[in-house]
C-alpha cells in the first residue's frame, strides 16, 4: 500500500514512529520535508558549442521558450556568451541550463576551458554543433568523460541539411532518412576516431522540436538520471509526446497522497480556520497546470508559436481544473469527494493508526 501512495517503506515507518508520539506537528513537518526535497534539488545542465551552432536556441527550445521572449537566452550569428550564464526553466526554477562560452577559437584548450567554466558543478554536458565535426569536439568529450560526467552530442540545424538535399535531390537521389543516417554515422564515427567510446548523438532542429531526435533526447536524459533530479527534469520538459505527458502524470500521481496528507493534517493543526485545505490544494493544482502547460501563460506562448488562437487552445482543455481554478470550485470538489478522506484514513490506519484517525477526523 505504501508504494501505491508514493510513500516509501522507510518514510512510512518514520511517520509511524512519529505519530505514535501523538505529535501531529512533527508529522506535518516530515511530509513537508518529503515534498520540499523534490523542489530543493538543483539540476545543472551545461550547454556548449561553437559560435553560431545554435546552443542558445537549444537552451530556449529545451525550456519551451521562444527566442524572442524576455526570459530567452540571447541568440545571434556571432558569439553572444562571454561567460557562463544560467537560464532557469520558467516553471521549474531548480532546473538550470548554463550557456557556456563558445568553443573552437584558435586559443581554445579543452582542459583549461572546462576548469574555467566550473566542470564539476554540472550534472551533464550538451555539446552542440551545426557544421562539420572538429577534433576539439572529441577532445572536449574526452575531458568531460575523464571527470566522470556524461555528455550528449547534438547535431543541430538538420532541417537546413534536409532543405539543401531537397534542392539537389534529382542529382543525388538521397531521401531525408538517408541524409539523417549519414549525418548520424558521420558524427558517431568521428567521435569514435577521437577515442570516445559509445557516443550518443542526437539530430535536432531547435525550430522544430517535435521532429527528429528531440523526444529521444528527452527520454535518454530521463533514463540516465536518478531520484529527485530525474523528477525535476521530467516535470520541466516541454510536452513533445503523449508518452512524456503520461510519464509526467504517473510521477505527479506519486505525490498526490503526500499533498493530501499534508492538507488534512494542516487543517487539524489550524483548528476552525475557514477552509484551511483549499489554499494548499490551489497551489498544488496551479503547479500541475504549469507542468502540463495548460495554464494561461503557457497557452498564450503556444498560441504565439502556432498561430492558433488562445481561445481555441483553451477550449481543447477538457479538465475543469485545467481550464480555470477558483477556491469555490476546489471547495465544491472537496464536498463531492468527502468520502475519499475516509478511504485514505482506512488505508493509512492499518499502517499508521494515529495518522489514519486524525485524517478521518
Amino acid at each position: 500500500m505504501a508504494s501505491q501512495m508514493g510513500i516509501s517503506e522507510a518514510e512510512m515507518n518514520e511517520m509511524n514512529t512519529v505519530t505514535h508520539s501523538h505529535v501531529v506537528a512533527d508529522v506535518v513537518a516530515q511530509v513537508e520535508s518529503m515534498l520540499a526535497q523534490m523542489k530543493s534539488v538543483t539540476l545543472n545542465i551545461a550547454v556548449t558549442g561553437e559560435s553560431g551552432s545554435g546552443k542558445s536556441s537549444f537552451i530556449n527550445a529545451f525550456r519551451g521558450v521562444s527566442d524572442d521572449e524576455p526570459e530567452a537566452a540571447e541568440t545571434g550569428v556571432t558569439e553572444t556568451t562571454q561567460k557562463a550564464l544560467a537560464y532557469s526553466h520558467p516553471n521549474a526554477s531548480n532546473v538550470l541550463l548554463w550557456d557556456l562560452p563558445g568553443i573552437g577559437t584558435p586559443s581554445f584548450q579543452p582542459a583549461t576551458y572546462l576548469e574555467d567554466v566550473g566542470l564539476l558543478k554540472y550534472d551533464f554536458f550538451i555539446i552542440v554543433t551545426s557544421d562539420r565535426f572538429q577534433e576539439y569536439h572529441s577532445a572536449l568529450a574526452k575531458y568531460i568523460m575523464q571527470a566522470q560526467k556524461k555528455f550528449y552530442f547534438i547535431r543541430n540545424k538538420v532541417d537546413r541539411d534536409l532543405e539543401a538535399n531537397a534542392r539537389r535531390r534529382s542529382r543525388k537521389g538521397l531521401s531525408d532518412d538517408d541524409v539523417l543516417d549519414l549525418l548520424r554515422v558521420e558524427c558517431e564515427n568521428n567521435l569514435r576516431n577521437g577515442k570516445v567510446e559509445q557516443p550518443q548523438v542526437f539530430l535536432l532542429s531547435c525550430f522544430r522540436p517535435q521532429r527528429y531526435d528531440f523526444p529521444a533526447l528527452q527520454i535518454t536524459l530521463l533514463e540516465e538520471l536518478e531520484g529527485h533530479k530525474r523528477h525535476a527534469l521530467l516535470l520541466s520538459l516541454p510536452n513533445l509526446s503523449v508518452s512524456l505527458i503520461q510519464t509526467k502524470r504517473n510521477a505527479l500521481a506519486q505525490d498526490v497522497w503526500k499533498n493530501a496528507i499534508l492538507a488534512c493534517l494542516s487543517s487539524v493543526m489550524r483548528g476552525a480556520t475557514p477552509n484551511p485545505i483549499v489554499p494548499k490544494l490551489m497551489e498544488t493544482l496551479k503547479y500541475y497546470q504549469q507542468t502540463f502547460c495548460v495554464d494561461a501563460k503557457s497557452l498564450h506562448r503556444l498560441a504565439d508559436t502556432t498561430g492558433v488562437s488562445f481561445e481555441k487552445l483553451q477550449s481543447e482543455v477538457t479538465s475543469t481544473f485545467g481550464r480555470e481554478l477558483s477556491a469555490q470550485a476546489v471547495e465544491d470538489l472537496l464536498n463531492q469527494v468527502a468520502s475519499g478522506h475516509q478511504l485514505m484514513a482506512n488505508q493509512l490506519h492499518s499502517r499508521v493508526p494515529v495518522l489514519g484517525s486524525v485524517i478521518a477526523a
